[in-house]
């Protein structure tokens, strides 16, 4: 779908000049939806239209939560995906200078094996990647198109065999990993990465940070370097689509999943 219209895969939609192209003008949204459900709907859409306003978009006036959600739910009707993987992508228009500014959103869903969110049976492998830097600026936290760092991170994990690698930021501690935020427990305490060491806000990772003290464990936002994640008890990884998955092994070091399975069972199993 593209501003509002149905498109068929494979449709010609933007132009060589567009700036997302030219630019990565522009951030993206990934979401859970299930039926008339988007997951975490109010939260996805504030951290949409906040970073839409950082990054100075001009919106239509029918640019709006409600509409975005009604295209979504229209989208996975017409592709018949009961449950489905969503991405919202909005750039800037065409130009190569500041000529269009408005807001321009491709949505476009993909099917899920069912509903509910499943704790992964076998452990994921991650590795560090280490060509690369993220930086921990004002732009850190929204999920930019300017998006290399994770792609290679991607890449490499791919060439590796991994499951998932971790992204380092300048400073060199543990940023998140390529398509997730990163949780360590050490002596039954859970740490994460602060907003300010350049992750980015993730929808779950804020799920877990305001619903963890229902499930009994303490949590705190620090920074994390290498050797803590290698002398963790235990490493999940955190997104909107997949939920909370436990990690077996980074390099030599090998991880429980005991505190991660009564985590996803108190806040994430229906």
């Amino acid at each position: 779908m593209h501003n509002g219209n149905f498109c068929i895969d494979g449709d010609y939609i933007i132009a060589a000049d567009n700036r997302g192209l030219r630019y990565g003008d522009g951030l993206f949204e990934t979401l859970r939806t299930t039926g008339k459900k988007i997951h975490f709907m109010n939260w996805h859409f504030e951290r949409l239209f906040s970073g839409l306003q950082m990054l100075e978009f001009e919106l239509a006036s029918d640019f709006t939560p409600s509409n975005i959600a009604s295209q979504v739910f229209a989208l996975c009707k017409r592709n018949r995906h009961p449950a489905a993987r969503v991405r919202i992508n909005v750039i800037r228009g065409d130009g190569g200078g500041q000529e269009d500014r408005f807001a321009h959103c491709i949505i476009q869903s993909q099917p899920l094996p069912g509903k509910d969110f499943q704790l992964n049976g076998n452990g994921l492998v991650l590795g560090i990647y280490q060509g690369a830097r993220k930086t921990m600026d004002a732009f850190s936290n929204i999920k930019s198109n300017n998006y290399l760092p994770y792609t290679m991170a991607a890449l490499q994990a791919e060439k590796n065999k991994w499951d998932d690698a971790l992204v380092l930021n300048v400073a060199g501690r543990i940023c998140d990993a390529a398509i997730a935020n990163v949780f360590i427990i050490k002596n039954e305490i859970l740490y994460t990465p602060p907003l300010q060491e350049g992750c980015v806000a993730g929808i779950m990772r804020r799920n877990l940070l305001e619903n963890l003290a229902t499930t009994g464990y303490y949590f705190h936002e620090k920074e994390i370097t290498i050797e803590d994640l290698l002398a963790a008890d235990e490493v999940f990884l955190t997104n909107a689509v997949k939920g909370i998955r436990w990690v077996s092994h980074c390099g030599d070091a090998v991880y429980t999943n005991r505190i991660t399975t009564g985590i996803f069972t108190k806040l994430l199993r229906n």
